[in-house]
């Protein structure tokens, strides 16, 4: 394997790793604290709805778009370490 294919693959393995971790942060905002913990968050309220309900409809799509902006800057990071940059 030349070096050139020996970076490739250490960028992409580091690149699925990032996405693992980002998929299942996300993951656990919206179905664990939507769904799972509704009933524990439930008993705190913002803005008079219950916290368990705010996630279910709003808190997990905030989470998305951050974490989208995570990735991006997660990426630029990734793109200078091994040379990919523009």
């Amino acid at each position: 394997m030349s070096e050139k294919q020996k970076k490739a693959t250490a960028y992409w393995k580091e690149n699925v790793r990032y996405l693992f971790i980002l998929l299942a942060i996300w993951f656990v905002v919206s179905f664990g604290a939507g769904i799972l913990f509704k009933e524990v968050l439930d008993s705190i309220k913002i803005g008079g709805f219950k916290l368990g309900f705010w996630f279910a409809q709003q808190g997990s799509i905030y989470v998305f778009v951050i974490l989208i902006f995570v990735y991006v800057r997660l990426m630029n990071k990734l793109d200078k370490k091994y040379g990919y940059n523009e």
